[in-house]
């Protein structure tokens, strides 16, 4: 880890490492594109990257995957896969690009409306950061929704079922 000065900016990596020990379940770090807007709600932070938006996806997942505590669900746009390479040169190399970048992790494709939405709920409780690229290609945004790295959903139901199985003994 590298030692940050008290009064030196922050670029966005060093911002991502300064959150991600703080972050958990619930919270989450998005990938934008040059066009994703600035969002209102008090728990939304969106910094600028000076890095293309594959590298900082990287990035994103390798932070991710090195904090013990922490796993992913990664949603993308649903729209991505019908943007047209013809009308939009460079989105078939980008989509295999990012491909790679999730290192086959699986993905959740939803409406963009339906993703902001689910963004925009999370952002009233729970911190967000957005990390905005200068990609500009349409609907490029990774959004990773930060779950726990420990603990997954079927734990979760087995103890949830144990607890009413205790209290109707």
């Amino acid at each position: 880890m590298r030692t940050i000065e008290p009064d030196a900016p922050l670029d966005w990596e060093d911002r991502l490492n300064i959150l991600l020990p703080l972050y958990g379940h619930r919270n989450w770090i998005v990938v934008a594109d040059a066009a994703y807007p600035a969002q209102s709600s008090a728990g939304i932070e969106t910094i600028v990257a000076e890095a293309e938006q594959i590298a900082v996806v990287r990035a994103v997942v390798k932070a991710i995957d090195a904090a013990k505590h922490l796993r992913a669900n990664v949603y993308l746009d649903q729209e991505i896969d019908f943007v047209n390479n013809y009308v939009t040169p460079g989105i078939r190399e980008y989509r295999n690009q990012l491909d790679a970048a999730l290192s086959g992790a699986q993905s959740i494709k939803l409406p963009h409306e339906q993703i902001i939405a689910k963004l925009d709920q999370a952002g009233q409780v729970y911190r967000i950061l957005i990390i905005k690229t200068a990609l500009d290609l349409p609907y490029t945004s990774v959004f990773f929704e930060l779950d726990c790295g420990y603990w997954n959903a079927e734990a979760e139901e087995r103890l949830r079922q144990a607890i009413v199985a205790a209290e109707q003994e």
